[in-house]
């Protein structure tokens, strides 16, 4: 099987998870959601393309190995305004919506949270089933190279900090391409990937919650993932 290689390198990185009041996390590798946003931004779709984004969600297989555990790890960044209940909020539908709440609900800033990635290096490795359907690993290739819009990992703050696209490798599986494709010296490093892909050898299987339903704009859903070592070969990347 073919895969593509995405290097994802930046000073800062998020991946989303459920978030719990005003503390948005970041979880250690990125989604299957995620992925997706990133693909059609490159391919340069809009996002009422819901259906497209949808059935593309339901093709992407994939992989991802993080290829240094950084010293600084997590870093949260803490953000706070004073809002009065006339500020509008701008919203993705393009609609200002309005603040709900008595006076006593403004006296205090509003504040909220949100975690990142510090200096992160990982690969991805990344195939889509249904080969014959569109758009291709090729138009995935295309974009990626040329992509339609700047790219970003996670937040539109993470930009990446070098080519995300690095070409393609041949392997059975997702753990033999992760290990064909990583830059590191070390040789065992921690990785995520389908329990579809096969559970040997992991230290633990079990649902991630990280799809999204693109017609309805909410996230839900969950899909048996794997997490482990993968040994790997040192590489001059």
């Amino acid at each position: 099987m073919r895969w593509i290689h995405l290097r994802l390198r930046a000073p800062l990185a998020s991946f989303g998870g459920e978030a719990i009041d005003a503390h948005g996390i970041t979880r250690d590798f990125p989604s299957q959601s995620m992925l997706t946003g990133l693909i059609a931004n490159a391919l340069g779709w809009h996002r009422r393309l819901r259906e497209q984004h949808q059935h593309l969600q339901s093709r992407i297989v994939y992989a991802a190995i993080r290829e240094t555990e950084p010293v600084l790890g997590r870093t949260t960044d803490y953000q706070t305004a004073q809002l009065a209940k006339d500020d509008r909020v701008w919203t993705t539908g393009g609609v200002p919506a309005q603040r709900d709440g008595g006076p006593g609900t403004y006296i205090g800033a509003h504040q909220r949270w949100r975690d990142y990635h510090a200096d992160l290096r990982m690969s991805v490795v990344l195939r889509l089933d249904r080969v014959e359907e569109q758009p291709t690993l090729a138009d995935l290739e295309a974009a990626f190279v040329r992509p339609a819009r700047p790219l970003f990992l996670g937040r539109k703050s993470c930009l990446p900090a070098t080519p995300i696209f690095q070409g393609c490798v041949d392997a059975a599986n997702a753990r033999a391409a992760l290990a064909a494709v990583a830059a590191n010296t070390s040789g065992t490093l921690r990785a995520l990937w389908p329990a579809t892909e096969g559970t040997f050898d992991a230290d633990r299987t079990f649902y991630q919650t990280d799809e999204r339903n693109w017609l309805t704009g909410l996230h839900g859903g969950a899909r048996a993932v794997c997490e482990g070592r993968v040994v790997t070969a040192p590489t001059d990347g």
